[in-house]
């Protein structure tokens, strides 16, 4: 990943603790979410990879290839589950490998061709402000349902039933949150 070495690892050391966290409760909890989880969680550490800093660690020259295919995988098997932000996700992914793969001066000249929309060094921008308008619009919508339907009043704490937040479906809720802020930021840094 470009830009700030520390951007870089604390992108990559917060997609590897969700990605953590995902696959330790993909090993418990109801039939029905696991495999749901399990992928959020290789999501979650595939982003940890990408998003480690290029001037700290040297990826490999396959090392593209390698994530665009595995996430191109990841995002047909999405789809054909119907799961469409688990696709985006992955296909967001795939691009941002893509990116990786084609020097930006490549970028520019594809763009000239007519294969490509006009092209800068960080990807194709209309594809990446689509990209980030959805991961916008997920993060505070997501962010919006951790909060607790209502607070404490003057009383007391409210009776009503648990904290929306709270528990462990709120911590995967909030996995959840993170790695689209995550993705948010390889996007901004792309």
């Amino acid at each position: 990943m470009h830009g700030s070495l520390w951007v870089g690892w604390l992108l990559a050391l917060l997609c590897a603790g969700a990605g953590a966290y995902c696959l330790a409760r993909a090993r418990s909890g109801p039939a029905a979410q696991r495999v749901e989880v399990r992928g959020e969680g290789l999501m979650a550490l595939g982003m940890a990879a990408m998003a480690l800093p290029a001037s700290a660690v040297a990826p490999p020259a396959w090392s593209p290839w390698l994530f665009a295919t595995a996430f191109g995988a990841a995002g047909l098997w999405a789809l054909l589950r119907r799961h469409l932000h688990h696709a985006v996700g992955a296909w967001a992914m795939v691009y941002m490998a893509v990116a990786m793969m084609v020097p930006a001066e490549h970028m520019g000249q594809m763009g000239r061709m007519g294969r490509m929309a006009h092209s800068a060094p960080g990807g194709v921008p209309l594809l990446t402000g689509l990209l980030l308008a959805y991961y916008t619009v997920y993060v505070i919508g997501a962010g919006v349902r951790l909060v607790p339907a209502a607070g404490p009043t003057a009383e007391g704490p409210v009776a009503d039933g648990p904290v929306v937040g709270a528990g462990p479906a709120g911590v995967l809720r909030a996995c959840r949150v993170t790695m689209g802020i995550g993705m948010l930021a390889m996007l901004l840094a792309l």
